[in-house]
């Protein structure tokens, strides 16, 4: 699964192949997607090469082969208050009421990728693998498991290589810890804090710097309800 912005820097890549035979370059790429810098290209550049989409031909400049395109071109139906199409879509784990004689039963719960607990980087992927939860271990409605990397969040008890639980929802309160997509490109777990009009990310260890945001470039994907961990 790919993020919006991984998508139209595919579809754009793929058309100007087409078109002209020749990649696009890294202006090129950075104004069809109006974004800042040219650093943002290269990390999506990397995150489609990792992901199998794309692939740097060696020892020559500007050399980009599609080598496949999404099953649908086309996001399904956008969600949130935006109208943004969400980074996690597909089958989520859902809990449902038990009867009052029935036996708790597993709830299983896609794992949907990597997500970083440090500095942020394109990261959720599409569904890897499931893990079966007990359902006293969430919270009604819709969830999905992430693979945590970094160390930003270890004075919250959340180290590297954890599994976090994550609850689907686009709004949360000031203090809880959520999965923050930021400027459409990039995926973060890190504490909420609402500053006026402003959103701060902020991090549970002092060597990160806590980000703050307009309320335009932050989409809430999910709140942290339970974390899983092997010794």
């Amino acid at each position: 699964m790919l993020t919006k912005k991984q998508s139209e820097l595919l579809r754009f890549i793929n058309e100007k192949l087409k078109e002209t035979g020749v990649p696009p370059s890294f202006d090129e790429m950075k104004d069809a997607l109006d974004l800042r810098s040219k650093s943002g290209i290269h990390r999506l550049i990397m995150a489609l090469e990792e992901r199998g989409f794309i692939r740097r031909l060696p020892n020559r400049a500007r050399a980009l082969e599609v080598l496949r395109l999404p099953e649908s071109s086309t996001p399904s139906t956008p969600t949130g208050r935006s109208g943004r199409f969400p980074v996690i879509e597909g089958n989520l784990g859902r809990v449902r009421k038990q009867a009052p004689d029935e036996a708790p039963a597993g709830v299983i719960i896609p794992v949907m990728g990597r997500i970083a607990a440090g500095t942020p980087i394109s990261a959720i992927q599409s569904r890897s693998h499931t893990i079966t939860m007990p359902p006293d271990f969430l919270a009604a409605g819709e969830h999905f498991a992430l693979e945590v990397r970094g160390d930003s969040m270890i004075e919250a008890g959340i180290f590297e290589d954890d599994t976090v639980i994550i609850r689907r929802q686009d709004s949360a309160d000031t203090g809880d810890i959520i999965v923050a997509l930021i400027d459409d490109e990039e995926a973060t777990l890190k504490r909420l804090r609402r500053r006026g009009a402003s959103i701060a990310l902020e991090a549970a260890n002092p060597a990160y710097e806590t980000r703050i945001f307009g309320p335009d470039r932050v989409q809430i994907q999910g709140k942290l309800v339970s974390l899983l961990r092997r010794y």
